[in-house]
């Protein structure tokens, strides 16, 4: 126990004296440099430290307290470590815990310090040196390629034009150092362009460029960075040429083509207005279209004079002085009519050319109130004081030369004359009223009206009121015997010359020229007689905005438009757009004219935008084909032509109009390409073929009340009547249905042969000539009862009249006596007819059921005058070879009778006296085939036509029949 005592107190004085030793030996802590910059190579691990690291210790060279055990580096997580190469000397080494990248990272800065090995193996009583700072950049190595910052690049130039730089292209590099991360060099690689580029990436062009020679151009631009490493994929530009900016409309055509019935269409869908970028404050565009080469001035309804009056509403008795030339109005086949004008009748006078109005025709008392109006398209007249040119003038006819009233053109003025008749006050009252108006010598077309409310007179231009500028008076005419004579186109100077003559010529062109006594025209009239039907149109106005102000004209035939900005007038431009509202318009051009007006701020114009010409091809109408269809053979007794309402020629009448159309989707139950059509029609004329109708005897007529409702009239003469006014087809073959023939003698007359045709705008398009002929039979004549010759349209469906024949049966004329045998065997021919016709009429009314209940209504005009009609019967004539009497009456009772009675029943038949009959069922049904006033008779025949619907129903009268 003592021992280890003594042991243990022996190694602590050992261990405080060893103590006492080392602290003696490792005196000096280790010492290094107080900073170290160093560079490392990304990528690399090794660090070149400036100075090198190196650690010195002054107690060298005692073992280990002497010695550099290792370095150690604190902060910032630092990827780097220290290693001691060499202990005695202390030299060591930095290197990097792993890969370093110079793009995460460029530099890095930290601590690192030495320590000693201590004063033993153990390394007890260490000592550290200071501390020392430690700065290392990282070296970049260039591995990434330069990068266009854009897939594509785009450039617009004006042709003609050197740009110091057209658009630039930039790349980069992900590089960390200047050296390797910035873009040196850029490199067109399409060659033979000419275009180059600069170290900045801008691209210039090296020649002027043409628009006519290339409008685009590609190249490719690749870029270096300062290490002369490429891009890995150039970069393509794309380089427009746009021709020298010129101030304008652009996007739109020259030609637009309508499609009549296609309503409005839009003129410049694409417009655009081009100012080259100039500043402005507001913009102004007129739109004009010019029809001044279409008709009268634009495209108006080309109806008669009449037809439109009647359409507009105008009041009647308007007489028209200047009506197409005709057997009726000859008075106009002088004059020079302006053909080609699409059914529009124009007369054109060169100054050598004038009409005398009939007497008859000329109004006689125009009262105070009434309206003169014409078109007129006139020019200036030639010399320095032209003379007078008269469009209307009623003058003295002989020994005098008074104007009574006139209508003139002078030195551009336009003067209407009116000398009131002397009354017992004799004084001065206004005589001559002048205006003085562009339109009159514009050489433009103008519809004039003149009202007259005298002493009031007003004119009308187009719809436009207009007072005289100058009012003259003048001494009344007295009154006188003497003629007076109507003129147009100049006046009749009957008096005061050795020969009578035309003087004052008018020259111009004149339509519709109408004078209506005792009413003048109102406002609304007016408007309707001179509209135009097509013009401009603004498609969608809630679309134009607040931004755009707008007006048309009366006749929309200028459009103005206004705005202060770029897109509310380019918007506006594309609403702009051409209807025509005519079912058939006039085929052709118009013409468009725009002028535009820009303003620049403090400025009146500041861009000139060049005028706009372009067209409108209005195409050709589907034109329709008008037909006219019915029974076209009526066979009529004198009787009914006599009887108070006389016959209606039309009964059965129908007009279609039909158009050809290649589309491919019509139903394939209508006929292939053909489409039926609605449209108006202006007038039906019903012509008499041959003599004209004898006044005496014989008359056309349509009542009035079958005009009423409608916008129709007629006029009828000798030779035929004619119904007027703008209607539709349907009203038209209400009206020509009612056309009656009346002929109070007939007697010497076998047949009447008539004509009637359709016409739709005055002309323009006519229809088929339809022919009816009728026969007029007589009391001596044996002629079937019935309306045949029907021959069927096309378009319409046939109308079949059915037959009721009855034959008595061959048992009752087995005793037929001599006598009867001439009187038997003359009928057999009407008896054949009779039956045959019959046969096929019923045959064909079966096949023909879908007109059962139209054609079951009956017809009392198809009732015959039979007083003086005898017919016998031969009921033994076979029919058709196929079927004799004895078969017809097979339905019949066959009973046993004596031959007294068969006498009898045969002296019933040729005796128009004798009334008695036996009461045997066979006395009966010959006396129902000889009595047509049997009662029997009437209800079999009423029967048989219901089951038929046959419109007439045959009736003889026995009474007359001879042997």
């Amino acid at each position: 126990m003592k021992m280890c005592v003594i042991t243990a107190m022996l190694f602590l004085v050992i261990s405080g004296q060893c103590g006492i030793l080392a602290g003696k030996v490792n005196k000096h802590k280790p010492w290094i440099e107080t900073s170290y910059h160093g560079v490392i190579t990304e990528n690399m691990d090794t660090v070149m430290l400036d100075p090198p690291l190196v650690a010195l210790d002054k107690d060298a060279p005692v073992p280990y307290a002497g010695e550099i055990c290792a370095f150690k580096i604190h902060g910032q997580e630092a990827p780097f470590e220290a290693e001691v190469l060499n202990r005695t000397s202390g030299v060591g080494v930095l290197r990097a815990r792993g890969p370093i990248d110079c793009e995460q990272q460029k530099e890095y800065t930290f601590i690192i310090q030495a320590y000693d090995c201590g004063a033993s193996p153990t390394g007890a009583n260490w000592k550290k040196s200071h501390k020392a700072v430690v700065h290392i950049q990282v070296d970049d190595v260039n591995e990434f390629s330069p990068v266009f910052r854009e897939p594509l690049y785009r450039a617009t130039v004006t042709e003609g034009k050197i740009y110091d730089s057209i658009l630039q292209v930039e790349a980069w590099d992900q590089d960390c150092s200047p050296q390797y991360s910035q873009i040196c060099n850029y490199e067109i690689v399409t060659q033979d362009t000419p275009f180059a580029i600069d170290r900045n990436g801008n691209i210039r062009n090296t020649e002027r460029l043409s628009y006519d020679k290339q409008q685009h151009y590609k190249i490719m631009v690749t870029a270096y960075d300062c290490g002369q490493k490429r891009a890995m994929e150039s970069v393509p530009v794309h380089i427009d040429v746009k021709p020298v900016c010129k101030p304008g409309w652009q996007g739109w055509n020259k030609r637009m083509d309508y499609e009549p019935g296609t309503g409005s269409k839009q003129l410049f869908p694409k417009m655009h207005l081009e100012t080259c970028d100039g500043p402005l404050s507001s913009v102004r565009a007129m739109v004009e279209l010019q029809t001044s080469h279409i008709g009268k001035g634009c495209d108006r309804e080309t109806y008669s004079e009449k037809s439109l009056q009647k359409l507009c509403g105008a009041a009647s008795g308007s007489t028209d002085l200047l009506p197409a030339p005709s057997v009726s109005t000859n008075w106009t086949a002088s004059l020079l009519t302006d053909s080609g004008r699409d059914s529009d009748l124009i007369f054109r006078f060169d100054g050598r050319q004038a009409a005398n109005i009939p007497e008859w025709v000329v109004p006689q008392n125009l009262t105070d109130q009434f309206t003169i109006a014409t078109w007129m398209k006139h020019g200036p007249s030639p010399g320095l004081r032209a003379e007078k040119e008269t469009l209307l003038c009623n003058s003295d006819k002989t020994e005098m030369n008074r104007h009574h009233y006139s209508l003139y053109v002078h030195n551009c003025r336009l003067v209407f004359l009116l000398r009131r008749d002397f009354i017992q006050l004799d004084s001065f009252r206004p005589a001559e009223f002048h205006w003085r108006l562009e339109q009159i010598c514009d050489k433009e077309w103008h519809y004039y009206v003149i009202n007259v409310e005298f002493p009031s007179v007003t004119l009308f231009v187009d719809g436009v009121t207009y007072e005289p500028y100058l009012v003259t008076d003048d001494w009344p005419i007295h009154p006188s015997e003497i003629d007076v004579q109507l003129t147009v186109g100049a006046c009749w100077q009957g008096g005061e010359v050795t020969t009578p003559r035309f003087t004052q010529y008018f020259r111009g062109s004149l339509s519709g020229l109408t004078i209506r006594p005792g009413k003048i025209a109102t406002q609304k009239v007016i408007s309707c007689l001179q509209a135009c039907k097509e013009g401009l149109d603004i498609s969608s106005l809630e679309s134009l905005g607040k931004g755009i102000k707008f007006h048309f004209n009366p006749a929309q035939s200028v459009l103005v438009m206004e705005a202060d900005d770029l897109e509310s007038i380019n918007t506006a431009m594309t609403k702009v757009s051409y209807i025509n509202s005519r079912q058939f318009p006039t085929p052709g051009l118009r013409k468009l004219h725009i002028t535009t007006t820009v303003q620049c701020f403090g400025e009146d114009t500041c861009i000139s935008i060049p005028d706009i010409k372009a067209m409108v091809m209005v195409l050709p109408p589907s034109e329709p084909r008008i037909t006219i269809a019915g029974v076209e053979r009526l066979v009529w007794p004198a009787a009914q032509l006599r009887a108070p309402f006389g016959v209606a020629l039309f009964k059965d009448i129908h007009i279609i109009s039909t158009v050809t159309k290649t589309d491919a989707t019509l139903s394939s139950a209508r006929r292939p390409g053909v489409l039926e059509l609605m449209h108006n029609l202006d007038y039906c004329d019903v012509l008499v073929i041959g003599e004209e109708l004898d006044p005496e005897w014989e008359s056309l007529e349509i009542h009035h009340s079958s005009l009423l409702g409608k916008h129709l009239d007629a006029t009828n003469s000798t030779s035929g009547i004619s119904i007027y006014g703008v209607d539709s087809m349907v009203h038209y073959e209400q009206a020509i249905r009612q056309v009656r023939y009346h002929n109070w003698k007939p007697g010497g007359l076998s047949e009447r042969r008539f004509r009637l045709s359709c016409s739709e705008l005055n002309g323009r398009y006519t229809s088929n000539e339809f022919n009816l002929e009728i026969g007029i039979v007589h009391s001596s004549e044996a002629v079937e009862h019935v309306n045949h010759m029907a021959v069927q349209s096309q378009y319409m469906r046939p109308v079949h009249h059915p037959l009721v024949v009855h034959t008595v049966n061959s048992d009752h004329i087995s005793g037929t006596p001599p006598a009867a045998t001439v009187v038997i065997v003359m009928c057999i021919a009407a008896l054949v007819v009779i039956v045959v016709l019959g046969i096929y009429r019923i045959h064909t009314t079966h096949q023909d059921g879908s007109k059962e209940d139209e054609e079951g209504r009956k017809d009392p005009e198809m009732d015959w005058d039979d007083s003086n009609l005898n017919i016998t019967v031969n009921p033994m004539e076979s029919i058709n070879g196929t079927q004799t009497a004895e078969e017809v009456m097979e339905e019949e009772p066959d009973e046993e009778e004596d031959e007294d009675e068969e006498d009898d029943e045969l002296a019933d038949l040729s005796s128009a006296e004798s009334e008695d009959s036996d009461e045997d069922e066979e006395d009966d049904e010959l006396a129902d085939l000889s009595s047509a006033e049997s009662e029997d008779s009437d209800e079999e025949e009423e029967t048989y036509i219901q089951k038929g619907k046959v419109k007439g129903k045959l009736k003889w009268d026995p009474s007359t029949l001879p042997y």
